[in-house]
């Protein structure tokens, strides 16, 4: 069975629908969730679904090795980053090249790159007046959302919709592929 690693900064739905989707299946299965930040809703996702939290630090991650030990330990096969706002460091991206799953609010390049996550994708798309949206699942690389594009899917931005409804509609996109995706790659 393959192990996952999720690394998240915010809410966790999709951290917890992928632990969901792969409980159900003998694929896969989550081992660990990492979190940069110490107030984020992951964080009582991760016990609730008692899967091992690690909570770290800009110096954890970025000047110390103790990150990719701790995902060597634990003998991870796929990194998914699931609402995750740092750049992944050159020592974990050596060590699991093609092997770091993002997903992405939009249809990428457009609405991409350092700042661009959540609601500011949303905003930014219905400001522009955008006819439509989506998701971008995509490998990563050194830099904010340009690695190879695995999956791109699509939804309407329709007159009157604001920010929460985009949202809404993308969320059901990531919920339905991101999973299948992961699963894809762990085959």
């Amino acid at each position: 069975m393959k192990r996952i690693a999720i690394f998240a900064s915010g809410s966790g739905s999709n951290a917890e629908h992928i632990t969901d989707y792969f409980a159900k299946g003998n694929v896969a299965r989550v081992e660990v969730i990492y979190s940069n930040n110490p107030k984020a809703f992951v964080i009582q996702r991760a016990a609730r679904l008692n899967i091992p939290l690690v909570l770290f630090d800009r110096e954890k991650f970025y000047g110390e090795e103790t990150i990719l030990r701790d995902l060597q330990s634990r003998k991870i096969d796929l990194i998914v980053l699931a609402g995750f706002l740092w750049l992944i460091p050159g020592n974990i991206l050596k060590t699991f090249r093609d092997r770091i799953v993002n997903i992405h609010p939009a249809l990428l390049p457009a609405y991409g790159g350092k700042g661009m996550y959540g609601m500011a994708v949303h905003e930014a798309v219905i400001d522009a007046g955008e006819t439509e949206s989506g998701i971008t699942i995509h490998l990563i690389d050194e830099v904010y959302d340009k690695g190879k594009i695995l999956l791109q899917e699509k939804c309407p931005v329709l007159p009157g919709d604001t920010p929460d409804i985009l949202a809404e509609k993308v969320h059901r996109l990531e919920y339905e592929h991101f999973p299948k995706v992961i699963e894809k790659m762990l085959e």
